[in-house]
C-alpha cells in the first residue's frame, strides 16, 4: 500500500503537523459501494458542529467570528498580529474549539485584545453582534476564563471544566447522584444501558435536573436530521441486509434517543462482518467528560484491507487461547470469548472526534454487557499508520533518543510492524479481555476509569507481543523482535511523551497517564528488585554523554513485571476497586519530573518536530451524466487544510 512519492506531510503550525492519507482501496470498489461510502462519509461530516458545541458552548460563535475576520475583515492581512491570528484560527480548527485537543488547555492567542477588536470593526457586516463580540473577545483573550476543557483535579470537576455536557452550574455531586439513582432503578441491572451518554444534563425552570436528549427532534436536532438523511441514502447502496438493519436501528436511535434502541443497534453492528465497507456514526467515547459518562460525537467510514486483515484474523481465531493463558486471576477471565472480530482497514473519511486528530485503532462497543454477550469489533487503521510512518522517516527522532546502535537498528527494522501488532492486540483482544464480577458497576472507577481501561489494554498487548506464540503464529519476524516495541513504549511513557505537556503541568490525558503509569511502575520494580538481589536493573534511566537515556538490560524480567501489573489492573477493573485505581494512577501516572521534562523539551526543540499530528480528509466528488445519473465518484487529495475548514464551515454548519 505504501507510496513513497505521495505528499504525506503538509501544513505545519504551532505544535501541529498536518498529514494526508491515501485511500487506494476506494478505487477497487463497485459503483454501488462507492456511493455507499460517499453517503456514509457525508453523514460523518454532517455531525461536525455537534462536537464543536459539546467541547464548549462558545465554540461555534467563536468559529463564526474568526472565519468572518479571515474572509471579510479589511484589516491588513500581513504582519505579526495577522500571522498570530492565522495560527490561532488553525489551532481552533484543529482542536474543534478553543481548547487544545490533547492537553485540553485553552489556547492563548499571540495577538492582543485590541488587535482583535480592530479586526472585528473592520468587517463591513459582521455575523456577530457588537455585544456578543465583547463577550467572545473576553473568552478568547482572558486566560482565567474557561482555562480547561476537561479538568481532572480539584473539588468539583464539572465546575472547573469548560466542556458543554452539563448545564451551567450543575455540580459534580449533583450529576453523580442523578446517574446513581438512574442505575439503582435500572429495569435490567445485568444489562444496563449507558446512562447519560446521549444527553446534556440541565436544570429546568424550577431548578430540577433533567436530561436534554440528543435526537432529531431534541438537542442537535437539525444536525442529526441531516445525518439521518444521508444514512437513508446510504441504505439504498448497502452491501447486505444486515447493513440495512444496522442503519435502520441507528436511524431509530437518532429519532428517539432511546438507549435501549442504541444497544439493539450496537448488537446488530457487531454482527455485521461480511461487508467490505463499515462505519461508526454517533455518540461514542467519554474522554471529553471529566466524569466519563457523556459521549462525544464521532463518525468515520472504513474500507477493508483484505491482505493486512489476515494478521488480525489470526488473533481473533486464537482469542480464547490468549484469554486462557492470561496471567490474571481465573475469576476475572472470560469462560468463552464471543464475537471477537478484528480487521485492518483504510479510513475513507474522518469526522467529529476522530478529525483532524484520529485514533489509529478502535475497539467498540463500550457497553460492557454487550461486549461480554455479543463480542466486539476492532480495527487497526492501516492507511493512517502508513501516513505517520512515512512522515516520520529521517526526522532524527530515533537517533536522538535511542543511544544504542543495536537497539536503534532493531527499532528501525521492526518498530512499524510491531507497533501495528501492538495496536491489533490492544484493540482486538485487550479491550475485549476479562470480565467484571457480578454486580460491579461498569462506571465504578469514576474519573480514573478511562485510564485504567487503557492501561489494561496496553498491558495485554505488551504481555502478549512478547509471547513465543506470536512468532509461532507468524506475526513477528524474529523471536526477539518484540524488544523494539518494549523499548519504544517505555521510552514514550518515561520521556518522550512529556513533549506534549507544558512546563510545570501534570499529566492529565487518559492515554498519557496510562503509558506513564506502566513505564514508571516497571521502572520502580526494576530498581527495587535489583537492590534486593544486587543485580543490574531490568530497566533504568541513566546519564550518558550528558543526556538522560533509557537502558533496558533484561527484557524477559521486564515482561514479568508487565504480567504482574496486568493481573493487578484486571483485578481493579473486575472488582471496581476505586481506591486502588486512584492510588496507581496518581502515584505513577500524573506527576512529572521537572528537570527531565525540561531536558526532553530542549532536545525535541532542537529537532524542530511537531509533537501532534492530524489529517486532511480526501475529497469525494460525484460524477454524473447528462441525465444527472451518478456514473462514478472520484477521490482527490488536493484540498488544503484552510480550504477544507472553510468548506466544512459552509457546507456542514
Amino acid at each position: 500500500m505504501r507510496n513513497n512519492t505521495f505528499p504525506y506531510a503538509q501544513l505545519r503550525f504551532a505544535d501541529i503537523q498536518l498529514l494526508r492519507y491515501r485511500v487506494p482501496a476506494f478505487q477497487d470498489l463497485s459503483l454501488g459501494q462507492k456511493q455507499y461510502v460517499y453517503h456514509l462519509a457525508e453523514a460523518a461530516l454532517c455531525g461536525r458542529d455537534i462536537l464543536w458545541d459539546q467541547n464548549c458552548r462558545h465554540n461555534l460563535a467563536i468559529r463564526r467570528l474568526l472565519e468572518d475576520i479571515l474572509q471579510n475583515s479589511a484589516i491588513v492581512h500581513e504582519g505579526k498580529d495577522w500571522e498570530a491570528f492565522l495560527t490561532y484560527l488553525r489551532q481552533v480548527w484543529f482542536a474543534n474549539g478553543i481548547h487544545h485537543h490533547y492537553s485540553t488547555d485553552k489556547f492563548l492567542p499571540a495577538f492582543s485584545a485590541e488587535w482583535l477588536g480592530q479586526a472585528y470593526r473592520a468587517i463591513p457586516s459582521p455575523v456577530i453582534g457588537a455585544e456578543e463580540f465583547e463577550h467572545l473577545a473576553e473568552v478568547i483573550t482572558n486566560p482565567s476564563v474557561m482555562p480547561k476543557r476537561v479538568c481532572q483535579s480539584g473539588d468539583d470537576l464539572l465546575l472547573a471544566s469548560a466542556c458543554n455536557y452539563y448545564g451551567e452550574g450543575v455540580t459534580q455531586h449533583e450529576a453523580e447522584q442523578f446517574y446513581a439513582q438512574q442505575k439503582a432503578s435500572a429495569p435490567q441491572p445485568d444489562q444496563p444501558v449507558m446512562y447519560g451518554m446521549n444527553s446534556r444534563l440541565e436544570r429546568d425552570a424550577e431548578g430540577n435536573l433533567y436530561e436534554n436528549i440528543y435526537s432529531s427532534t431534541g438537542l442537535y436536532g437539525r444536525q442529526i436530521e441531516r445525518i439521518c438523511s444521508h444514512l437513508e441514502k446510504a441504505m439504498e447502496f448497502a452491501e447486505n441486509d444486515r447493513q440495512r438493519e444496522v442503519i435502520s436501528l441507528l436511524l431509530q436511535f437518532y429519532r428517539t434517543g432511546s438507549l435501549d434502541t442504541f444497544d439493539q443497534y450496537t448488537i446488530q453492528w457487531i454482527s455485521e462482518v461480511e461487508g467490505t465497507v463499515d462505519f461508526v456514526n454517533g455518540f461514542t467515547e467519554v474522554y471529553g467528560d471529566p466524569l466519563g459518562l457523556k459521549a462525544s460525537w464521532e463518525g468515520y467510514v472504513n474500507i477493508l484491507d483484505r491482505e493486512a486483515t489476515r494478521r488480525t484474523e489470526i488473533l481473533s481465531q486464537n482469542a480464547q487461547w490468549f484469554e486462557d493463558n492470561s496471567p490474571v486471576d481465573p475469576r476475572f477471565k472470560k469462560k468463552e470469548c464471543k464475537g471477537v472480530t478484528a480487521r485492518v482497514v483504510q479510513a475513507a473519511i474522518l469526522g467529529g472526534d476522530l478529525y483532524p486528530s484520529s485514533a489509529i485503532g478502535i475497539n467498540l462497543p463500550n457497553s460492557n454487557w454487550v461486549r461480554s454477550v455479543y463480542g466486539s469489533k476492532s480495527v487497526t487503521i492501516g492507511n493512517l499508520t502508513e501516513a505517520y510512518d512515512q512522515a516520520a522517516m529521517g526526522n532524527g527522532f530515533r537517533q536522538e533518543f535511542i543511544p544504542d546502535a543495536k537497539v536503534l537498528e532493531q527499532v528501525n527494522l521492526y518498530a512499524h510492524q510491531l507497533d501495528d501488532l501492538h495496536t491489533d492486540l490492544h484493540e482486538c483482544l485487550g479491550h475485549g479481555s476479562g470480565q467484571l464480577l457480578p454486580g460491579v458497576d461498569a462506571d465504578a472507577l469514576g474519573v480514573h476509569g478511562s485510564t485504567i481501561e487503557e492501561t489494561r489494554a496496553d498491558l495485554f498487548a505488551l504481555y502478549y507481543i512478547a509471547d513465543q506464540k506470536m512468532h509461532q503464529l507468524g506475526l513477528t519476524p524474529t523471536p526477539d523482535a518484540w524488544h523494539s516495541n518494549y523499548y519504544t513504549y517505555m521510552l514514550n511513557g518515561l520521556m518522550t511523551q512529556l513533549v506534549r505537556i507544558k512546563p510545570g503541568c501534570q499529566i492529565e490525558e487518559a492515554h498519557m497517564r496510562n503509558r506513564a503509569l506502566i513505564a514508571h511502575w516497571c521502572l520502580e520494580q526494576s530498581a527495587y528488585w535489583a537492590q534486593v538481589f544486587g543485580t543490574i536493573p531490568a530497566m533504568e534511566l541513566a546519564r550518558k554523554d550528558g543526556k538522560t537515556q533509557l537502558l533496558i538490560h533484561d527484557y524477559p524480567t521486564l515482561r514479568q513485571f508487565i504480567g504482574q501489573l496486568l493481573a493487578e489492573i484486571q483485578r481493579i477493573k473486575s472488582e471496581g476497586d476505586t481506591l486502588a485505581a486512584k492510588h496507581l494512577v496518581e502515584k505513577y501516572g500524573v506527576e512529572v519530573d521537572g528537570a527531565l521534562h525540561q531536558e526532553v523539551l530542549q532536545r525535541y526543540e532542537a529537532l524542530d518536530l511537531a509533537p501532534y499530528k492530524g489529517f486532511i480528509n480526501p475529497l469525494y466528488t460525484l460524477v454524473t451524466d447528462t441525465d444527472g445519473k451518478v456514473t462514478d465518484i472520484t477521490v482527490s487529495y488536493d484540498e488544503t487544510f484552510d480550504q477544507q475548514m472553510l468548506r466544512y464551515g459552509r457546507e456542514y454548519n
